[in-house]
């Protein structure tokens, strides 16, 4: 029987029909690979449109030009703290990583100089406070503990550098002249987006009134709710912050997923679901671009972010293992709590910003996701009703600014909320190879 999967029950933000849709006349299916594959003779896809290319304005602004010619002006620099070397689409991109030793003693380096920023240069300390400011006594005196720790720290290491057990301490590389001229501005933006979390409450609760609430057992709500207690306290009225440090711990769930069957494979347990791993490793690239656009904007450039980020991803990777190895179903139930909240947070901030969103230039890297000559990868995920339609819909998102860039990604998490749904149905490797037209021993 061929799994059927509705359509989302989450709230769909006006506007966001028209070009981003294509019709396809292949036959549905319940997650589908739908785009061209790529002829690794001629290193393109086979169309007639001309590839993706970037360059550079006279001003030295990025311009995007799409396989279809059309230009999209970017972002003229990339905000985050990994900018550069060791990114998606940048410098080094594609090649071969060199030894854990050295990757371990370049990324310490670097962190190591961004912490003593924090500490002598408080760079984003000013930008906190202006819009979360402490007003109760107890948040003043802990603001009062907290920046005398700091005061401390900056003159420990300023004396460590005096006498040269630290090197000294440089300023950040200087910003093109179009970089320079953006930043103030796109900055400026930035630090007005606003994400309420009372409202985005209400958007969970009016679509569980219209939809009816999704059932979890209690050792996996307790988890998911505790999850998402800690950043509603700890980002209040920080979104991009708040977004990148969701969309890094987004892409865990699909890792461990993808390692427990890779393993079941290996001893021989089970090697039925092989399916699935392509399905989750689809989603996990779609995540590691939700996160690296956030990047872009900044979400990671607080020495307490990555902190708090990259060593929650190490145990949230083991909670999700435990729930894989007892039970699939059940993990996959928390997996689609997680992108329900996420596909609900995004309905409510692009709400709130629609407008300042909208005056934003896309990043560069959501135009060379959304908009490259290849998606493959991209259209493999997505997910259609096979009984309730004969044709599916082939999503072609646009992306000429940043409003543009939140609705795909809501729209992406939608997809993932639609796949973890499908998973918990134990046929669901059976129909991923039945729609992909591959041969099955019928009883």
């Amino acid at each position: 029987m061929m799994l059927k999967t509705h359509h989302s029950n989450i709230p769909r933000v006006s506007g966001r029909a028209g070009p981003q849709l294509k019709k396809s006349s292949r036959v549905p299916l319940v997650v589908r690979a739908v785009a061209s594959p790529i002829d690794f003779n001629n290193n393109k896809r086979k169309t007639d449109s001309r590839p993706s290319v970037v360059r550079r304005d006279a001003d030295g602004s990025r311009l995007f030009v799409d396989k279809e010619g059309q230009v999209t002006k970017a972002m003229a620099a990339d905000y985050g703290f990994r900018a550069g070397a060791g990114r998606l689409y940048e410098e080094h991109y594609g090649e071969v990583p060199s030894s854990v030793i050295e990757l371990a003693t370049q990324n310490f380096t670097h962190e190591l100089a961004q912490m003593r920023r924090a500490f002598r240069f408080r760079p984003h300390l000013d930008q906190v406070l202006q819009k979360s400011p402490p007003k109760t006594a107890l948040g003043k005196l802990n603001f009062d503990i907290a920046e005398r720790i700091r005061s401390g720290l900056s003159n420990l290491d300023e004396s460590l550098e005096g006498v040269g057990v630290l090197p000294k301490l440089d300023p950040p590389p200087p910003l093109s002249q179009a970089q320079l001229a953006e930043f103030d501005v796109i900055q400026e933006k930035l630090s007005r987006l606003t994400l309420d979390n009372d409202a985005v409450a209400r958007v969970e609760k009016e679509r569980n009134q219209r939809y009816g609430e999704l059932y979890s057992p209690l050792f996996v709500k307790l988890p998911f709710d505790a999850l998402c207690l800690v950043l509603d306290v700890v980002y209040i009225n920080r979104p991009i912050q708040k977004f990148w440090v969701l969309e890094t711990v987004a892409r865990i769930p699909y890792f461990a997923c993808i390692s427990i069957l890779h393993l079941y494979e290996s001893l021989g347990f089970w090697r039925a679901g092989a399916e699935l791993r392509k399905i989750h490793f689809f989603e996990e690239w779609n995540e590691l671009h939700h996160l690296q656009i956030m990047e872009s904007l900044g979400g990671d450039q607080a020495w307490f972010d990555r902190f708090l980020a990259e060593h929650a991803a190490v145990l949230y990777y083991w909670v999700c293992i435990g729930f894989y190895l007892v039970s699939p179903k059940n993990a996959y139930n928390f997996m689609q709590r997680v992108e329900h909240h996420a596909a609900d947070t995004y309905t409510e901030f692009i709400e709130e910003n629609r407008e300042l969103l909208a005056s934003i230039p896309p990043p560069m890297v959501a135009l060379n996701y959304y908009r490259n000559e290849d998606l493959y990868l991209f259209d493999s995920f997505q997910t259609c009703d096979s009984e309730a339609a004969t044709e599916c819909l082939v999503r072609r998102p646009a992306c000429n600014n940043l409003l543009d860039v939140f609705i795909n990604i809501r729209d992406d998490e939608d997809e993932h909320v639609k796949t973890m749904k499908a998973c918990q149905n134990e046929s669901i490797a059976r129909d991923l190879a039945k729609g992909r037209g591959q041969p099955i021993e019928l009883e």
